[in-house]
Formats: C-alpha cells, sequence, structure tokens
C-alpha cells in the first residue's frame, strides 16, 4: 500500500500537503513503475492552481462556512433584522455624501470685483515685457490679462454656491493665492486614498465595528476642528485627517452592507445607498444657503456623526468575519441574536449548524491580510482589473464634466451632474438585471469609450461644406461635445460604481475591506486628476484625456476576464475567491476553449495515472469543465 499525497490551499493561499486515501500499487511492470515515479514527482512540484479554474480541495466544506446557502437561511435569510441593519448604514451614508461634496461650497471660486487698483506695481508688468522681447506674443497677451486683473489692493467678492462667506474669501485666495485651494482640494482626496488603504487592512485584521467607531470619534474631532482654522495651512492639515475618517467610515459601512444581504438582495440594497448619496448632493445647495458661513456649513456636516456613536451598541460585528476568521465565541451569541430578532426556532437544529458550531469553540482566532493577494494567480488579476476600472471612470468623468461646466460654478450645472449621477444609478438596475455583473461593467465601459473617442477625433473633423461658415459649424461642435460629454459622465458614473460594488462580490470576507479599499484608493486617484489639472491650469489636459481614453480601451479587453457573481454566494476564504470561474460571454465561445485537463497536461500539472488511481473520482474538477467555465455541450 502507498499513500498518495496531493496539494491544497489553506485560507490564507499557502500549499500544504494533505494526505489522501491509500490505494493499491499499479501493475503493469517496469513501464507502470517509471509513469507512478513520474506522477509522484509532478505531484511534488507545488502547482498552483489552474488559471481560471477552481482550487481543488480534498475536504467537503464546512456547514458553518456556507454562509449564503446555509447559515443566513438558518437564521431567517433576509429578515426583519437584517433589514434593520441595512437601513442604518443607510444614513451615514446621507451624511458623508455632504462631506464629499462640500469643497464646491466651501472652496469655490467667486466672482469678483476690483475695489481699490494696485497703481505701483511695476513687477508683473516687467515680466510681461519680457516675454515680449523673448518673442512669446502669445504668452504675454495672456499674462497681461492676468496681470491686469490681478493687480488689486482691495476685493469685492460674489459667491455662487449660497454662501456669504467661505475659505476662498475669507483668506483671499485669488490670483497669486489660487493655489491653496487646489491643495485643500487635494489634501482632502490623498487622506480618503491613506483611509482606505489602510483602515480597510485594518477592518480585516480587528473587525469593521471597531474601525466604524474608531473612524466616527476621529471625525468629530478634525471636522470640528476644521471650522475653527486659522489659516489655509491649518485647514488643508485637518481636511488631510477628514477625508481619512470619512473614508473609513465609508468603507466599513459598504462591507457591512453587503456581509448582511443575501445573494438576490445585495445589488438593491447597494443601489438604494448610491441614490442616497447623490440625494445629499442634491439638498447640498439648500443647506448652504441656511448657513450663509462656510464655518456653520462645516460644523452642521460634521455634527450629525455623533448620532453613529450608539451603533457600537446598534450595530454587531460582521457575523461571516466572525465564522471565517475563527471568533466562534462570539458568533455563537450573534447567531441566537439574529435567531430571536427574526423568530427562528433554533431547538430543532435539522441543518446540524449549531452542533457544528459547538464542536469548534475551542478553535483559536485566525488574522488575515490584503497583503496576501499577492500570492493568488486569479484574484491578484481579478482586483487589478478593477481598480484599473475605478481609476478610470472617476479620471475620465472629470475629462467630460470640464467639457460642460467650462470653470462655472452655477446650481444650474451643479444640478445637471447631480441629476446624470441620479440617471446613472437607475439605468444600473434594469442593466444589471438583464446583463450581469460583467455584462453590464462591460456596456457602460464601451459606451464611455465611444463618448470619449468620439469627442476626441469626430468633433475635429471638419462639418462644414462650402455653404457652411465658421460660426454654423463652431456651434454645431459646441452641441456635439455637450452631448457626448453628458453621455460619458453617465456611462462613466455607472462604471465607477459597478467596479467597487463588483469588487466587494469578488474579494473574499477575510480580505475583502483591504480589497474594495484598494479599489475606493484608486476611484480616489482618480478623482485626484481634477484638483491636479486645476492646479497646472489645465496645461496637458488633451493628452490627460487621451491616456484615460486609451485605459478605456484596456478595460474593454480586460473585463471578459472576469467571473461572473449575480446570484453567486460570497467567498469566504481566499480559496474560494481564487476558485471563482469565469464562464463564457457567448453561447459559443465554450466551444473553441481547451478542456481543464489539456490546459493542465499543457502546464505539467495533470493528473499522471499513479495519480488517478491513487484518488480516484475525485470530483472537484469536473471532466467537462474548461478554463473558462464549464462546457455545456
Amino acid at each position: 500500500m502507498r499513500t498518495g499525497r496531493s496539494l491544497r490551499l489553506d485560507a490564507c493561499g499557502a500549499r500544504s500537503p494533505v494526505q489522501t486515501a491509500p490505494s493499491a500499487r499499479p501493475l503493469g511492470g517496469i513501464g507502470s513503475t517509471r509513469r507512478a515515479m513520474d506522477a509522484v514527482q509532478l505531484d511534488g512540484l507545488n502547482p498552483s492552481p489552474a488559471e481560471n479554474g477552481s482550487v481543488s480541495q480534498s475536504e467537503p466544506h464546512k456547514r458553518l462556512s456556507q454562509v449564503d446557502t446555509v447559515v443566513l437561511p438558518f437564521l431567517g435569510g433576509f429578515g426583519r433584522y437584517q433589514r434593520r441593519l441595512v437601513a442604518l448604514t443607510w444614513i451615514p451614508a446621507f451624511l458623508i455624501s455632504f462631506s464629499q461634496f462640500s469643497d464646491h461650497f466651501l472652496l469655490g471660486q467667486p466672482e469678483r470685483k476690483c475695489v481699490r487698483p494696485d497703481q505701483n506695481s511695476t513687477s508683473s508688468v516687467r515680466e510681461i515685457f519680457d516675454l515680449i522681447a523673448t518673442g512669446n506674443d502669445a504668452a504675454a497677451d495672456a499674462e497681461g490679462i492676468n496681470v491686469t486683473a490681478c493687480m488689486c489692493l482691495e476685493w469685492r467678492f460674489e459667491l455662487q454656491s449660497g454662501l456669504q462667506q467661505n475659505v476662498v474669501t475669507k483668506w483671499t485666495l485669488v490670483c497669486d493665492g489660487e493655489w491653496k485651494v487646489h491643495i485643500a482640494k487635494f489634501s482632502l482626496l490623498v487622506g480618503s486614498i491613506f483611509g482606505y488603504l489602510l483602515m480597510g487592512a485594518m477592518a480585516d485584521w480587528l473587525g469593521r465595528i471597531p474601525v466604524l467607531l474608531v473612524s466616527v470619534l476621529s471625525v468629530l474631532v478634525f471636522g470640528l476642528a476644521v471650522a475653527f482654522s486659522v489659516d489655509m495651512a491649518m485647514f488643508s492639515t485637518l481636511r488631510f485627517f477628514e477625508g481619512f475618517c470619512l473614508a473609513a467610515i465609508r468603507l466599513s459601512l459598504y462591507v457591512l452592507r453587503i456581509e448582511l444581504c443575501l445573494p438576490a438582495w445585495r445589488f438593491s440594497m447597494t443601489m438604494i445607498a448610491s441614490l442616497i448619496i447623490v440625494s445629499g448632493q442634491l439638498l447640498m445647495p439648500g443647506l448652504a444657503a441656511l448657513c450663509r458661513d462656510w464655518q456653520i456649513l462645516q460644523i452642521v456636516i460634521i455634527a450629525p456623526f455623533v448620532l453613529m456613536l450608539p451603533y457600537v451598541w446598534m450595530f454587531p460585528e460582521s457575523l461571516r468575519w466572525l465564522l471565517v476568521t475563527q471568533h466562534y465565541q462570539r458568533a455563537k451569541q450573534q447567531m441566537f441574536r439574529i435567531a430571536h430578532s427574526n423568530s427562528v426556532d433554533t431547538a430543532t437544529d435539522s441543518s446540524g449548524i449549531l452542533s457544528e458550531l459547538e464542536t469548534e469553540l475551542q478553535q483559536k482566532p485566525k488574522t488575515f491580510c490584503v497583503t496576501q493577494l499577492s500570492g493568488t494567480r486569479n484574484l491578484w488579476k481579478n482586483t487589478v482589473v478593477l481598480c484599473v476600472n475605478s481609476l478610470t471612470g472617476y479620471g475620465i468623468h472629470h475629462c467630460f464634466a470640464r467639457s460642460v461646466l467650462e470653470g462655472s460654478a452655477s446650481h444650474l450645472h451643479y444640478y445637471a451632474l447631480a441629476a446624470i449621477a441620479v440617471a446613472s444609478c437607475m439605468v444600473l438596475f434594469p442593466v444589471v438585471a438583464g446583463f450581469g455583473r460583467r455584462g453590464g461593467l462591460l456596456t457602460f465601459m464601451i459606451i464611455t469609450a465611444l463618448a470619449s473617442l468620439l469627442q476626441l477625433g469626430l468633433l475635429n473633423r471638419t462639418y462644414s461644406t462650402a455653404h457652411d461658415d465658421t460660426g454654423s459649424r463652431d456651434s454645431l461642435n459646441q452641441r456635439f461635445s455637450y452631448a457626448f460629454s453628458i453621455i460619458g459622465m453617465f456611462s462613466s458614473h455607472a462604471v465607477s460604481t459597478l467596479s467597487i460594488f463588483y469588487c466587494a462580490e469578488i474579494t473574499p470576507t477575510v480580505i475583502r475591506g483591504g480589497g474594495v479599499g484598494l479599489v475606493l484608493a484608486s476611484a480616489g486617484f482618480g478623482m485626484l486628476t481634477a484638483p491636479l489639472m486645476e492646479l497646472h491650469n489645465q496645461k496637458g489636459f488633451f493628452l490627460h484625456h487621451v491616456i484615460l481614453t486609451c485605459c478605456t480601451l484596456l478595460c474593454i479587453i480586460c473585463i471578459p476576464l472576469l467571473p461572473e457573481t449575480a446570484k453567486q454566494p460570497l467567498p469566504e476564504t481566499i480559496a474560494e475567491g481564487e476558485g471563482l470561474l469565469r464562464r463564457p460571454i457567448l453561447p459559443g465561445e465554450q466551444h473553441h476553449l481547451l478542456a481543464r485537463t489539456e490546459v493542465r497536461e499543457y502546464s505539467r500539472v495533470q493528473d499522471t495515472p499513479l495519480h488517478q488511481i491513487v484518488n480516484p473520482g475525485n470530483g472537484s474538477v469536473p471532466s467537462n469543465s474548461t478554463v473558462n467555465g464549464v462546457r455545456t455541450s
């Protein structure tokens, strides 16, 4: 008798040997013995799982790890308990939206008029003469206009945002001081990026609720301190920490909402939260008009976060996270609490969940980190694709918005952006329901790419004939530019929203906080393009738009490589996330794919004769499976 050895992936993605069932020595002389030795050698090469296939696991899943299919249905499914907690996650989303769109009001550029011109300024005039002497007449004309407009000792400002005073008018951040406004916008976004990255990893290590509580306490401190800033340096620094804390709150609530829902409810509950965020955007001008002063507005935005302090008692830790990290004592208490709230009788444990939980109570908790993505083959690729999608969606959204806004700060343009976001969220429902996550993301990315290409290329062509004049041609180009920009903003907003949600479904529970944090941080990098372009006075904007358009084409190629997650249970461990299948998009695609056995033979990790005899009837990989799913015919 011999004992074969195969490899399996543990929860951290590491490979460990597993003893398989003993079996008889194969017969057949020297040839059979040589084949058996080759099989043993190949089995010891630490083979990795198939590129797009499932992870082979020699032992069946425990019922406690099957949260969507076993645990939650036993506790009442998406019952009254879960619905109440999901509704509690919507309230902070409303508050976060106020801070997210506050830059338009706190840092909006006012209409200005010089009351007392500066007649003694000669240094700026000397710069203009230097430009003329070097032959740069165009730059001299532009510099002359700027210098003439900025040679002033006293200004009169008029804000269009509903406030009587904001940060710009308080510290006269115009002309030479205008760059400080862009730095303030920059600091909030950079703080958000660091918050997503660091606090996402902490949410996987310590849990979702501790991160939420610490972030709420911190945002109250830093957010209220922003209102009492004495100069622009203090304002920008405090805004960095405010963005850090707001990012942690948004991330933890997003993950908690996803992990509370059954597969049929995940997308609808997330889209309702997105609509609530947009409703906060719509209400922000009215709130600014009521406050009148930027300091009062900042206090009104931050103070309601006090209502989130009782969440530490009202909101329990994620049951998924407790089970997958083996916090079984806390999970047991919470399961009885959920069952009682959903009016479920736990006395009749027909599924055996509670009895299995009793046998696992002595297990020690485990910790996980998003850095374990580096040890996977499929999961990290899926995460990178979604990160690029998120960055491209938010980045190119600014390019489209600039074509419509053109520096305007009026309420009309502000409401237009909000209306486009509302329409995008509403259209996402039927599109994703009909095409799935992957098909919907691909559809909106194609629309984004087409709108961007048409705006960059088609509008540069000549629409005129021999009877057209320049004025009518320019007017036609402008109308087409507006149309393509509106379509691009609509589709790019959908791409950004769906990319974040898609990542939350693909990333396993043990590292979901860090995975979603990566995609949200990528979105933050995309949003950074707006203040960066403004800081450089829109120099290089066309090249910037071209690069992002190329990224949309790259995303179109990569999106079909993602697995479909619609109506599927959330992966709990890294092995489950690694084993998600990429099923074909087109009905005939699977007929042109290699079978999994052919792919494994090509990569020298196939089942050899000895492996088939030692481990017969291994049902982990079906015989009709392919690298991209299951062969249907």
